[in-house]
């Protein structure tokens, strides 16, 4: 599925003013999606087109009959109900920018979602948060060699060189974990996003997930005497010399070039997980979101105010919020604390 799915002016050639009208509404109507959202989207679009191919039926506009067998046959290969759903909101998409009508909404399409739902169920598997304490944990080995600023195997004594790859993945850890951020957000910081106070750090959040629009967010860090959040981070751009640009960049083999791309989301996830690993955790259930939710699940454990919480986290419903503080109170009014 393309951005350029709006309606086609068909006859005579259109003037150039209304063709290139047409092209700047193109270009809006495929701003009003994120790229991650876009790109998820187009993937499933060409899912849905190639099934439809191969059964020999028209995906555009679909019958209720195709959605609904191409919606079972997923369910049959084992696909979790949120990956369905998403599914079915890419085809309403691109039937909504041809302008014709999808039928997501007629009730053997509804029927069949039911019945999946009922099926393969609609719990969430969560992954596991990365707690104050984990944390901690996670990057307790790596400290000796960050107070050194080592790297052994490629310096000598006299002019030592600083252990990037230890310092940067310290910093973004921490910083991801104390402004709660989305790995999407995490890896879009530039220098001129921070903002050093003498109190801590002020992240200015420019757009995310839940704020494509742009109006932006200040998130306040404070120093810490723990974790220490803002003083990873200074380390980190001071060593790689990061005046501007993007804060968070690929470290080229060997682990002493700085490259000047920005670092991707994935990478985040690669980076939690081999942390977890080496602290004894089981990888797998770590994510990229893993920093975020143990913001939270650290801030609720500690008796923190729910607004509180959300003006880190920005979190815009209270009964998102509930779902943490339910798993951080499942050993504290446990009924059988005091006698087993």
């Amino acid at each position: 599925m393309g951005d350029e799915g709006l309606p086609v002016v068909s006859g005579r050639a259109a003037p150039i003013e209304l063709a290139d009208a047409l092209k700047s509404a193109t270009d809006y109507a495929a701003a009003s999606k994120s790229d991650a959202t876009r790109r998820a989207y187009r993937s499933d679009w060409t899912d849905f087109t190639r099934w439809c191919e191969s059964a020999g039926v028209e995906p555009l506009p679909a019958s209720p009959a195709t959605l609904a067998s191409y919606l079972a046959q997923l369910a049959d290969r084992g696909k979790k109900v949120s990956t369905i759903r998403r599914r079915v909101s890419a085809i309403a998409y691109a039937h909504r920018l041809k302008g014709v009508s999808c039928p997501h909404d007629t009730e053997p399409v509804r029927a069949v979602l039911s019945g999946i739902r009922r099926k393969i169920g609609v719990a969430v598997t969560r992954k596991a948060p990365a707690t104050a304490q984990s944390l901690s944990r996670m990057l307790a080995p790596r400290r000796s060699r960050i107070s050194k600023s080592l790297i052994s195997e490629s310096s000598s004594a006299d002019q030592p060189a600083p252990d990037f790859r230890a310092l940067r993945d310290r910093a973004l850890l921490l910083l991801g974990f104390a402004a709660a951020l989305r790995r999407s957000e995490l890896v879009a910081l530039d220098v001129a996003d921070l903002e050093f106070v003498e109190r801590g750090v002020i992240v200015h959040v420019r757009v995310s997930k839940t704020d494509q629009e742009g109006a932006g967010a200040q998130i306040a860090i404070p120093n810490g005497k723990k974790l220490k959040p803002v003083a990873a981070l200074r380390a980190w751009l001071d060593a790689a010399a990061i005046a501007e640009g993007p804060v968070f960049r690929p470290i080229g083999k060997g682990g002493r070039r700085i490259l000047a791309t920005r670092l991707s989301g994935n990478a985040v996830a690669t980076i939690i997980k081999h942390y977890a690993a080496a602290a004894g955790f089981d990888a797998a259930i770590y994510s990229g979101h893993s920093m975020r939710a143990g913001f939270v699940t650290s801030a609720l454990d500690r008796g923190a105010d729910f607004f509180a919480v959300m003006n880190v986290t920005r979190h815009r419903d209270v009964d998102t919020l509930r779902g943490y503080d339910r798993r951080t109170r499942l050993f504290k009014n446990h009924a059988g604390k005091d006698f087993l």
